[in-house]
């Protein structure tokens, strides 16, 4: 195997009946893509307790191990920096009913201190700012959208950015919601396809579309587009606007009530074109493209890293393949007195 150890010598280790040695443990690391403190820490608590009553192990551990490996990293610059996660909120009740989530979505905007009336335009900044570190990675097709797991201070979520900006968005709102209603630990297979039965999820979905697409905002936006545009040019104004794919702004539409079943129902049909982000100046978002992470938790990496609190090959590994060796801010050269210091 590729950690060099003989699979009778690896049973045994698997059963407790023989001991790992250093240089072996560094091996399995490397084998597993591990870190070697993740053999001697505990994982946290919430993983542990999904892991154990979950019985789709196989689907899960692709966005399993990723969140896993953010939450450690989250932990440990937390450590290291007290002013890395704000003081914790108070969670939120569970909503009960669509009007309950649509109340919800407005404190929670209040407590972002977001103007009822305006898109969210900094998604990212805005969730961190209250606790929440959100970080993307393609995952692939194959597994959930996003996922998020509580801390013992603040939380992480994770998206799959193999899907389009719009469906990130939304599951990101999503999984703050989870957040502000205190769920351990959460992973959503495909973020608005909840079915009735699932009412909860389909609730807190609700909560995410409120959230990115405020009702008084949306009403007096579309309701202006209406007065001088066709159903699907106003879409394409709206949708722009508020940074939401069709699917959401159709069932925000309906669920608000400002659009007839069949205009809901072209509302979903339309898909934006070159022309329409060209001829109407739109702009297009890259929330949560490929691998991305919060500014605040890169900054605190640097500023770890500027300390020297933590190496350079620390500081790459904490910043996911975003930062490359030349990226890293020159550290200053220490004085020869500095150095007999250290050695006295």
């Amino acid at each position: 195997m590729e950690a060099g150890i003989e699979r009778s010598a690896l049973a045994k280790i698997e059963r407790g009946l023989r001991r790992v040695g250093a240089l072996e443990l560094a091996a399995l690391a490397r084998a597993l893509e591990m870190r070697i403190e993740w053999f001697v820490y505990d994982a946290p608590a919430a993983i542990v307790s999904h892991r154990t009553g979950s019985g789709e192990m196989v689907e899960l551990a692709t966005i399993d191990r990723e969140l896993e490996r953010l939450a450690r990293d989250v932990e440990m610059m937390a450590s290291l920096d007290e002013a890395l996660i704000p003081p914790m909120m108070e969670p939120f009740s569970m909503p009960d009913s669509g009007a309950a989530a649509e109340r919800l979505a407005e404190e929670a905007r209040q407590l972002c201190q977001l103007d009822q009336n305006e898109p969210v335009t900094d998604l990212v900044g805005t969730m961190a700012d209250v606790g929440l570190f959100a970080f993307s990675r393609d995952l692939g097709t194959e597994t959930a959208d996003a996922g998020t797991i509580l801390l013992e201070r603040g939380g992480v979520a994770l998206v799959n950015s193999s899907n389009l900006v719009g469906r990130r968005r939304l599951a990101l709102a999503h999984e703050f919601g989870h957040f502000v209603f205190a769920d351990e630990y959460t992973v959503d297979w495909r973020i608005a396809e909840h079915n009735s039965s699932d009412e909860t999820e389909s609730r807190i979905d609700r909560f995410a579309r409120a959230f990115l697409a405020p009702a008084p905002g949306l009403k007096s936006y579309w309701l202006r587009a209406r007065e001088e545009r066709t159903v699907r040019d106003s879409a394409v104004l709206t949708a722009s606007y508020f940074r939401v794919d069709m699917s959401t702004l159709s069932r925000r539409l309906h669920e608000l009530g400002i659009a007839s079943v069949d205009e809901c129902s072209e509302v979903r049909r339309v898909r934006t074109t070159q022309a329409d982000i060209v001829e109407n100046g739109l702009f297009v978002p890259h929330d949560l493209d490929a691998t991305s992470l919060p500014p605040r938790y890169s900054q605190s990496v640097l500023r770890q890293y500027r300390r020297e609190m933590i190496s350079s090959d620390r500081a790459l590994s904490l910043l996911g393949g975003t930062f490359g060796p030349d990226d890293l801010p020159e550290l200053p050269s220490a004085h020869v007195d500095e150095i007999w210091n250290l050695v006295r």
